[in-house]
This record gives structure tokens, C-alpha cells and sequence, in this order.
């Protein structure tokens, strides 16, 4: 960090965290079993939601909970239980609602508008899932799925655990909305620990390999095909801090005129910072001492990494740091030399929280937190990699047709599944976004 940086936090006690819950089984385990804890897993977190709550779209990159838990269903009905002869779907006039933006499949209900629709009723829409639950599993049963159907499932699984983290953050924004602040959850626990210092972690140049092999893969190492083809890449001598940018890093950011200063920002973020009068990050009240979470509105952690940030604002922090954010193939490189652990939506907080909060390694030699609590912005804009090639067919249109305008996340959140998550995993969104726990670790050339 530059000398504008915080001082380091005093160290305060860690709580016990929560009991975690088993963790969705893993599909090259058990097909059946993987598909039954995720579909029910999207139905706890919807749990605490009122019928009314799930027809919420409080702006047009967000879905209401109802579609959310459709569309995901629809998924499996429309590119798995389809695909045999004389397929008689739950509702037909339903393909048009819930379809998301499959072009090659038939027309779709707009997405700004996906909040007028109150019918079909929460109840509804559940019974919808149980149908095509138990059709799932009646042909689980009789082997009726063969292996590129059974792939096009654990794809269908990994796109359900998409929307279950955009489950939470969709709904956390149209909460927020509301002038009361009320909570998704009023129970969830709260993590106190120190961060620990801001270190560099030094690579020299190398050739290195990134990416996962070309789509479809075996069962057993999913990935999404625009995490295809492995290849090599020139990655220049660099260093990556040892942990994320913290809140009170943040606010240091934000006392020093951040949010002020023309020099720090792009052109559109400077823009967009002036048009909407952003000065601090989204949930952030005023007085930049507390902010809303899933639990409602509570005290700012200062040593908890920073969250809900646009690219830009990470940027625009990462030059007052006198630092840059990291490429992709820097924050793979070293995401593959680490366990996928950390706090993911299976431990319960539903927030970021401090290294020391029993949320993974804290080891001083290795780089912390890469998985879990925030996703982390990269410099990287969404594109293809060498050689990359669509999924066949309308699937096809899952990831590709978007890259264009867009730019890389890696890492997970404390809302992603920790069985979703791998070191070439590719996340993505627009440079305003900034309602997903979306934060930032610096980078610097050696």
C-alpha cells in the first residue's frame, strides 16, 4: 500500500463461527444426489423470502426471486427433459416466460419487465419445481440419462448455483430499496477478527498455464467452456498483495477526497461518479459507518475485506494506492497453487468477514482470502482465450455472445458454493456493476 493507507487495526477477538452445513455433495460422486442438495439448497435460501418479497425487481440487471427459482427449473425442463421423444412440458406457455436470453430457443418474456409478473404465484412456481424435481428423478432412476445429457445436467447444476448467489444479491438490493432496510435474515452470525497486515507476495516472469481443457469434459472436472482452452501465456515479473483491500483501507480511500479526484478515475467512471453522485461504496450509509447487509443494517467491519464495488471504483482505488488491479492470468497463477477454501455462502455469515474469522488460510506466506468473501475485480476484459470454442448447439449461447464490454472477476463470494468454485473459474460484469460482493486485491509490477 502507499503511505495514504490506514495504520493497521489493533487486533480484536475472533468469534466462533457458525456450524457449517454439508456442502451439496459433488456431482462425480453422485449425479442424483448433487442434483436433489442443490435444487434444495436454492429453495432454503429462498425460504426467508414472503411471496411478496419474491416479485421484486428493483432494477433491471436484477431478477425477483420467483424467476429466479423458475428459471432454473425451466433450465433442466427445457435442455434435459426435452430432449426426449413426446416431452409434454408442466405448462408450455411458460417457455416464454422463463426463458433468459436463449435466442436459438424461442422468444422470451423482457427482462426489465420480469417484476410484472405476479402470475404464476410463488406457490405455483414451487409446485413447478417439485414437478420437474420429480421427473428428474423418475428418469434418474430408470438410467435414462445418457452421458451428454448427464454432462448438460452438472452444467444445469453449476447454472443453478449462479443464480443462487444472484438469488441473494437481487433480493439484498431490492431490500435495500425499501425505505425501512428490513433484513433478509435477522439471525445471521457476526465474524470479529483482525485483518492482519498488507503484504507483497513477489513472482519472477514466467510462462505459465492457465484455463481448463476444451468443453465438454469429463465428468468429474467441470468447467464452463469459456474457461477453455488450457493455454500458455507470458506473465510478466509482478507482485500480488497478500490479502484484499479492507473497509477501513476503503474509508481511508474515501477521506482522502477518492471520490473527488478526476486523476484517479477512467473517463466513464468519472462520469458515471458525477451523474450519480457516488461517494462511497452502495451500501454504505453517509456517515460511512455502517452499511446493509443480508442481516440488516449494521456496523461497518473495518478489518472485513470491502465490498460491493464497481471496476471502476477498484480502480480508481487501486491508482491512489499507487498499485493496479491483477490480470487474470496473475490471480490464476496464484489461485492454483491454493485450496479452494474460504467463506462461501456455506458459512453462513452471508457477508465478508477478516481472514482470522476461521474463513480460511492465514498463513503469511501464501496469499489470503483468494477464495470466497468478495469477488475480485482484474484488469482483464472479458474475451475469448486462444482457440476458444462454443459450446454446441443453443447452449452455446451460455457464455460467449457476452464477451464484449465486460470485465473479469475471479475468486467467489461469501454467497458463491464452495463446489462451484475453481482457480479458472471466469466471472464477469459490466464496469458499473456494483451490487455483487464484488472487491479488489492489488497488484503491482516487481
Amino acid at each position: 500500500m502507499s503511505s495514504q493507507s490506514a495504520p493497521q487495526p489493533a487486533t480484536t477477538p475472533a468469534s466462533t463461527h457458525p456450524s457449517e452445513p454439508p456442502a451439496p455433495p459433488s456431482a462425480r460422486q453422485s449425479l442424483p444426489a448433487a442434483y436433489r442438495a442443490v435444487r434444495e439448497r436454492s429453495v432454503a435460501l429462498a425460504a426467508p423470502v414472503s411471496a411478496e418479497d419474491a416479485m421484486l425487481q428493483s432494477m433491471e440487471e436484477t431478477s425477483p426471486t420467483k424467476w429466479h427459482l423458475a428459471h432454473t427449473t425451466w433450465f433442466f425442463e427445457r435442455f434435459v427433459l426435452a430432449e426426449s421423444a413426446g416431452y409434454q412440458p408442466v405448462n408450455a406457455d411458460w417457455d416464454y416466460l422463463f426463458n433468459s436470453y436463449y435466442q436459438s430457443v424461442g422468444p422470451m418474456h423482457a427482462r426489465h419487465r420480469r417484476g410484472m409478473l405476479s402470475r404464476p404465484s410463488l406457490a405455483e412456481v414451487l409446485d413447478y419445481r417439485r414437478a420437474v424435481d420429480e421427473r428428474m428423478g423418475r428418469a434418474f432412476d430408470a438410467g435414462r440419462f445418457d452421458a451428454p445429457l448427464c454432462q448438460r445436467i452438472e452444467l444445469g447444476l453449476h447454472h443453478e448455483q449462479q443464480h443462487q448467489e444472484l438469488l441473494l444479491t437481487d433480493i439484498k438490493h431490492a431490500l435495500w430499496c425499501n425505505p425501512l432496510k428490513p433484513a433478509y435474515r435477522d439471525d445471521l452470525p457476526l465474524a470479529s477478527a483482525a485483518a492482519g497486515p498488507l503484504d507483497w507476495l513477489g513472482q519472477d516472469e514466467a510462462i505459465v498455464e492457465i484455463g481448463a481443457a476444451a468443453w465438454p469434459l469429463d465428468s468429474g472436472c467441470f468447467a464452463f467452456d469459456n474457461e477453455s482452452p488450457r493455454h500458455r501465456v507470458l506473465m510478466p515479473a509482478h507482485a500480488l498483495a497478500t490479502r484484499p483491500v479492507t473497509n477501513a483501507e476503503y474509508h481511508d480511500f474515501i477521506d482522502a477526497g477518492g471520490y473527488r479526484d478526476a486523476s484517479l478515475w477512467l473517463s466513464d467512471g468519472w462520469a458515471l461518479v458525477n451523474q450519480a453522485a457516488w461517494r462511497h461504496p452502495i451500501y454504505w450509509d453517509e456517515a460511512l459507518a455502517s452499511e446493509f447487509t443480508l442481516g440488516g443494517t449494521r456496523p461497518i467491519d473495518p478489518h472485513a475485506p470491502v465490498s460491493h464495488l464497481s471496476y471502476y471504483e477498484a480502480d480508481a482505488f487501486a491508482r491512489w494506492a499507487g498499485a493496479r488491479l491483477p490480470t487474470e492470468v496473475e490471480w490464476e497463477n496464484a489461485a492454483a497453487a491454493v485450496a479452494v477454501d474460504g467463506n462461501f455462502v456455506d458459512r453462513g455469515y452471508l457477508h465478508p468477514v477478516a481472514a482470522g474469522s476461521g474463513a480460511g488460510s492465514v498463513n503469511a506466506s501464501a496469499p489470503q482470502q483468494l477464495f470466497g468473501d468478495v469477488w475480485e475485480w482484474t484488469s482483464s476484459a472479458y474475451t475469448a482465450y486462444p482457440g476458444f470454442r462454443e459450446m454446441p448447439g443453443s447452449l452455446g449461447e451460455y457464455n460467449g455472445k457476452f464477451m464484449s464490454g465486460q470485465q473479469i472477476l475471479r475468486g467467489g463470494s461469501c454467497a458463491s458454493s464452495r463446489d462451484h468454485l475453481r482457480a479458472s473459474y471466469r466471472n464477469f460484469f459490466h464496469a458499473p456493476d456494483r451490487w455483487q460482493f464484488s472487491g479488489l486485491r492489488l497488484a503491482r509490477y516487481a
